[in-house]
Parts: C-alpha cells; sequence; structure tokens
C-alpha cells in the first residue's frame, strides 16, 4: 500500500461529494468560496463533473473550475486553485431528496475515487460530504456507513469514529448498531484496542502524551455494582491493562453525565464513549454545524462533516456549509500536524 504524498506546500484536499441527492455537492461547492479553506488547502471536489455544474447552475453556485484526471493532478501545479474530479457519469437521472440505487452507487464511487488519489499519493486527504445509508443499500454496498466503507477500501483491521468539537474530542466504541448490540460489544478487549488506536492517532497527529477519558456505561458509572457491573467487569480491567502494561495516560470509567463537560473545559484531550449516542449527544448539543467527524486508523487522513444528506432542504440553495468548511480545514491541519511529526506512523 502506498503512504500518501508528504509533498511540501500546501496539502491537496478532496471533497468527496457525497450523495447527489442531498446537500453534498451545494455544501462542497460553497466551501470552494471560503477564504479559511482556500488559505490552508488546494481543494479538490470529487464529483460526476456534468452533474455537480448543473447542480451548480441551479442554485448559482460557482462552478468554472478545471476538470483534471490522474494525470493532470500527478503534473498540476499545487495551489490554491480549486479543481474539479471527474469520476465519471452517474449515467442516470437524480432527483433531489429521492432515495435510489443511482444516488448510492455514485457516493460510492466519489469515496473509491477519493481513497485510491489518497493511497496514490495525489491526495493528501479527504473530507467527505454526507451520504444517505439507504441508498447505500440501494446500490449494493454492504457497508452501512463511510467508517465501514473506508476501512474496507484502505484494508485497515481497526478504525474508530472520533468526533472533534472545540477541545471536546469524542471516540465512539461503537457507531451503527441498535443500543442493545452496542451494550453487547462492549469487551476488556474491544476497549483495549480502542485506547491503543486512540493514543496511536493522537499521536499522530501531534499530541505527546494524549490525557484519555472513558466513560462509563451505566448511570454515575455503575456506582459500584448498584447500577450495573460492566464498568468493573470490563472498562476497569481495559483501562489498568492501557495503564500498566503500554504506559498510557488513560483515567476512568467517569459517570457520562459528566466527564463530556469536563473535557470540554480541557481536562481530557479525548473521551472514549460506550456507544453512538453517549458521545454524539454531547457532541451535538455543543457544537452542531461545526464538529467535524475524523476517521481514526487509517492509513490516509478522512474527515467529515457531523449532519446528514438533509433531504429536507436538498436543491434548495439554503444549506450552511459550515461543518463542511470546518472538515476541510481539519483535514488540512491534521496534514500539515502529520507532516511536521517525526514520530508520525501510518
Amino acid at each position: 500500500m502506498t503512504r500518501p504524498s508528504n509533498i511540501p506546500g500546501k496539502p491537496r484536499i478532496g471533497v468527496t461529494a457525497g450523495d447527489p441527492a442531498g446537500i453534498g455537492p451545494e455544501i462542497a461547492l460553497k466551501a470552494l468560496r471560503s477564504a479559511d479553506v482556500l488559505s490552508v488547502c488546494q481543494p479538490v471536489i470529487i464529483a460526476d463533473g456534468d452533474q455537480i455544474r448543473a447542480q451548480a447552475e441551479k442554485l448559482g453556485l460557482r462552478c468554472d473550475y478545471p476538470s483534471v484526471d490522474e494525470s493532470i493532478l500527478t503534473s498540476v501545479e499545487r495551489s490554491s486553485q480549486p479543481l474539479i474530479f471527474d469520476a465519471g457519469s452517474i449515467g442516470e437521472p437524480v432527483l433531489p431528496s429521492r432515495i435510489s440505487a443511482a444516488a448510492g452507487r455514485a457516493a460510492m464511487c466519489y469515496i473509491e475515487a477519493g481513497v485510491k488519489l489518497c493511497l496514490g499519493g495525489l491526495l493528501d486527504g479527504i473530507a467527505t460530504a454526507p451520504i444517505n445509508k439507504s441508498s447505500l443499500k440501494l446500490a449494493g454496498s454492504p457497508f452501512p456507513g463511510h467508517t465501514e466503507m473506508l476501512a474496507h477500501l484502505c484494508g485497515s483491521r481497526g478504525s474508530l469514529m472520533c468526533f472533534f468539537a472545540g477541545k471536546l474530542r469524542v471516540v465512539l466504541l461503537s457507531t451503527h448498531v441498535s443500543l442493545l448490540e452496542a451494550i453487547n460489544l462492549i469487551s476488556t478487549e474491544r476497549i483495549v484496542d480502542a485506547i491503543l488506536l486512540t493514543e496511536r492517532e493522537l499521536k499522530r497527529f501531534g499530541e505527546r502524551q494524549p490525557r484519555i477519558a472513558v466513560a462509563g456505561l451505566n448511570p454515575h458509572a455503575g456506582e459500584d455494582g448498584l447500577f450495573g457491573d460492566e464498568e468493573s467487569r470490563f472498562i476497569r480491567p481495559a483501562i489498568k491493562e492501557c495503564s500498566e502494561a503500554h504506559g498510557v495516560n488513560v483515567q476512568g470509567p467517569f459517570p457520562p453525565d459528566t466527564i463530556f463537560a469536563r473535557a470540554a473545559r480541557g481536562e481530557f484531550d479525548v473521551v472514549i464513549a460506550c456507544y453512538h449516542d453517549q458521545g454524539l449527544i454531547a457532541v451535538k448539543t455543543s457544537s452542531f454545524g461545526k464538529a467535524v467527524n475524523v476517521t481514526l486508523g487509517l492509513p490516509i487522513i478522512r474527515t467529515s462533516v457531523d449532519h446528514g444528506t438533509a433531504f429536507d432542504i436538498a436543491g434548495r440553495g439554503v444549506a450552511d456549509p459550515g461543518s463542511m468548511i470546518e472538515a476541510i480545514v481539519l483535514a488540512a491541519t491534521l496534514v500539515q500536524a502529520q507532516r511536521s511529526n517525526p514520530l508520525a506512523t501510518l
């Protein structure tokens, strides 16, 4: 597997357009108008060129950017000039706000192209617009979402979803499963793997000794077994093993109703949450529309927005690109942090 390029200068960040029936193409195009984006990277939208230009014309958005393919990306100078990588025609109409196999296939195509360009060194990272899980399923994808698909495409054995929301950073032990299944997935081995992967990835991005907190599963972190014993059976042994055997700066389990506020105040660098909503309620309450999803454990840098395809407003031109802008800027920031870290490993 080829490592992403370490060519000096401004990072080149791919921006996948996401589900073309949602707000992905709109927020990707709007993000290209941001001075914050253009000051830190060269953005490259990955989409069906004809389709995204048609959407841009309908919404009154600028889209007169040069089209490129792999050969052009190899030779073109890195600058602030936005580009469009034409990933090929969708091949059939896609209507705004409509779930369809065509939209799912297009979204998959953009992701696959972005990963290929990163692994080949032509992009330094990708920021992904939202996809629709039902359209993915209609398209025949075996993956429930971005995280699992990216891990497969990159050949990664383990990956984790992490959200950056100001000072608050939250890693999810499980993602798109039922609450019952999420509870059943909790094990000492799984928590140990999550702690070690989190520490490794934060060091890769410049944290010398990450301060890791682990949230309890139960109210008051079990209250010494009064409200559940998962903390004593699984979580505490995992924390002890990581601390004593691996030298990780990790503490917990902490009551989940207070640990996220403590981390947001700067007491910890990251919190590992036991399941999807435990972590994301805290993230989205504090930073919805500004938080960024970062996939840990990949050989590439990947960030994403903190929201979905927003079919209720798709095609109306009113979507807020704030999270897309933050995702692109963070991707570029992580690229630079990795470049300046001589100990960074993929």
